[in-house]
């Protein structure tokens, strides 16, 4: 196994952590005060939470009041999730930062998992795994590939240096992070990945780093799921990553195998479910690339007259 995502190492020795948690809404209350509970009881002890209140005062003043041993800030940029956890980060003083999002509950282990890699300096950042908690029986035709529609990750996904994590659950270098202009500044969560690769550093998966976060009645739909597609598909054409990859990574031919194998219960839907993901992603980038405005044409240089070898 790479050094990079050894967990063998002793965690309490690697630099100290902020855990920073953005809300916006009241509706979140309860789930927020779960969250900050969850990381609160992570072992190693974060060195502060913040909890960053986007643009809401009854809310700020709310949890200013009822949080203890907490740090409670508004937010000091744009209105969004990106301004909050981009207050709390450049708020914190410590080498580590880590992200957790106000409606998910962090796993005992979630901070050591995603802390370890950390002992390698070649690491920039980590993410850990997202579980849905379903509000009701997981729908019998959800394939894993789709896990990503309702914020989750595969669960087989292995232990490895990846190209991408998820801002709900994950930690980061200080200095990188405000380097590359935090989330804010680089417009999206892919832009700031790009940027901190670049910036030198490995991202690293940790499935062990685990976190719940709920799905809804509303996102347990398969127009949901198409909708989601579609839309990535439409954002892959734009970046030349090709729809169909973008929201089928790998190749998902388990469930026909397993529908060629007969007794799966749900293996056609779910392989119908594929199939129409897959659609959906194809049209969205057919649609993108044919309704996209044609780039502008340079201007044209002015000719020059030439005259025995002098450029007039």
């Amino acid at each position: 196994m790479s050094p990079s995502v050894n967990s063998d190492v002793n965690v309490n020795a690697i630099s100290p952590v902020t855990v920073v948690i953005p809300c916006h809404t009241e509706h979140r209350w309860i789930s927020l005060r779960h969250a900050v509970e969850s990381a609160r009881a992570q072992s190693p002890a974060p060195a502060e939470i913040v909890v960053v209140v986007d643009h809401n005062a009854a809310l700020y003043d709310k949890a200013r009041h009822e949080l203890d041993g907490v740090t409670v800030l508004a937010n000091r940029f744009r209105r969004g999730a990106a301004g909050a956890r981009d207050t709390g980060a450049f708020h914190a003083i410590t080498p580590l930062v880590a992200f957790l999002d106000d409606d998910v509950r962090a796993h005992h282990g979630w901070l050591a998992g995603l802390l370890a890699p950390f002992a390698d300096r070649a690491v920039t950042g980590t993410g850990g795994a997202i579980l849905p908690a379903w509000s009701g029986r997981r729908p019998a035709w959800f394939p894993d590939e789709f896990l990503w529609t309702v914020g989750a990750t595969d669960p087989g996904r292995p232990a490895a240096p990846t190209a991408r994590v998820r801002s709900a659950a994950m930690a980061v270098r200080r200095e990188t992070f405000v380097a590359v202009g935090g989330f804010d500044g680089c417009g999206d969560e892919a832009e700031l990945y790009r940027r901190a690769a670049e910036a030198g550093g490995l991202w690293i998966f940790v499935p062990d780093a685990r976190v719940h976060h709920p799905v809804g009645p509303e996102r347990m739909t398969l127009r949901h799921v198409l909708r989601r597609c579609f839309h990535e598909g439409r954002i892959a054409a734009t970046s030349g990553r090709g729809p169909l990859r973008a929201v089928l990574p790998g190749a998902p031919l388990r469930h026909l195998r397993a529908l060629l194998r007969g007794g799966v219960p749900g293996a056609l839907r779910r392989a119908g479910a594929v199939a129409a993901g897959a659609a959906a992603a194809a049209a969205g980038g057919v649609l993108e690339l044919t309704t996209r405005p044609p780039a502008p044409r340079p201007a044209p240089v002015p000719a020059q007259k030439i005259t025995a070898g002098v450029r007039r």
